[in-house]
């Protein structure tokens, strides 16, 4: 599989009960140092504001420090959420990147607005600013090319002239706005695999070559963990399933909890539906059982690459399934 498709790492900065958030993005630096040893081709980091449980909150800021404590790998976001900034801002941060790690920057970007109406409000924005997504894009890959029209005689420094690539993350509209500004598509399988296809489909129909792509590329995204037995695997998204289901009924992510602690739980009849349905849809087991189930979820896609999103309470359990995954893709970490 590795032969064909690149692999790559999107971190979140997710916090553990325990611990705070300075220490989570110093986790994150380290762990970019580890997949870079691992052999993995990008390594994203992601963008959330008023979050509890995510450190995250300034990417561009966390790209730098993740680029200057690695030496080979790819360094992005996954993604800068266009929607809460202005794109003159955002050019000139990636401008900044590329001119300090030249060729190493990726540019991943969302539509999403702010977690809550209280972050938005923070942010200066509403949910109808997602809906000018298009334009605000425009508007961003206009200031490296010196071509946009939104506000004449202003230029992004150092941005102008720089070739970054682009990507944008297939958040309901995304894949359309992706396929109309030709550029790559990030996409999972957050509504099944299903909607998921059929959004491949439609975005290599509509592609338009442009100067940031000649074809259609699609990375997907996704949960992949890897353990030394099926179980042992399966225990480590529960963290994260518990996770997604408190968010749900209660609004805020929490810190991610041990599986002992989850297992010790009593939810409610809501609560242990949702927890249920997090748990699936993820690809999990043993080296065959992963490598079975990539390589049909790969043919069926037909994939350019494959960003995996894996995160789980247990740090050397998160580490060695990210390592096991490396060994079984024959990934070799460049010298």
């Amino acid at each position: 599989m590795a032969a064909n498709v690149p692999f790559s790492v999107l971190d979140r900065s997710r916090t553990r009960q325990g611990q705070d958030g300075p220490s989570a993005l110093r986790d994150t630096v380290r762990f970019a140092r580890r997949a870079e040893a691992f052999g993995y081709h990008r390594f994203w980091v992601s963008e959330h504001h008023g979050v509890p449980g995510v450190a995250g909150s300034a990417p561009t800021v966390l790209a730098a420090a993740v680029a200057a404590a690695t030496s080979t790998i790819r360094v992005g976001t996954g993604g800068v959420m266009l929607p809460n900034h202005q794109p003159i801002v955002v050019a000139e941060q990636f401008g900044v990147l590329e001119s300090l790690f030249p060729g190493r920057v990726d540019m991943g970007l969302g539509r999403s607005v702010g977690f809550t109406g209280g972050i938005r409000k923070a942010l200066g924005r509403d949910k109808q600013d997602a809906e000018d997504f298009p334009g605000q894009l425009t508007e961003l890959l206009g200031y490296f090319t010196a071509t946009g029209s939104a506000h004449l005689q202003v230029h992004a420094h150092p941005a102008e002239g720089l070739r970054i690539p682009a990507f944008v993350l297939a958040t309901g509209k995304g894949a359309g706005v992706a396929a109309e500004a030709g550029l790559p598509l990030v996409i999972a399988a957050v509504r099944g695999e299903d909607a998921m296809l059929r959004a491949i489909d439609g975005y290599r129909r509509d592609f338009r070559p442009s100067a940031w792509g000649e074809r259609p590329y699609v990375m997907l995204s996704g949960t992949v963990m890897v353990g030394a037995t099926t179980e042992e695997a399966h225990d480590l998204l529960l963290p994260e399933a518990w996770a997604s289901a408190y968010s749900r009924t209660r609004g805020e992510f929490p810190a991610l909890a041990s599986v002992e602690s989850i297992r010790a739980l009593r939810m409610t009849e809501r609560e242990r539906t949702l927890f249920e349905e997090a748990q699936r849809g993820h690809l999990y087991g043993t080296e065959d059982e992963v490598a079975d189930g990539l390589g049909k979820l790969l043919a069926r896609a037909e994939a350019d690459e494959f960003l995996v999103t894996t995160s789980t309470y247990d740090r050397e359990a998160m580490d060695d399934s990210y390592r096991r995954l490396a060994a079984l893709l024959g990934l070799e970490a460049p010298e």
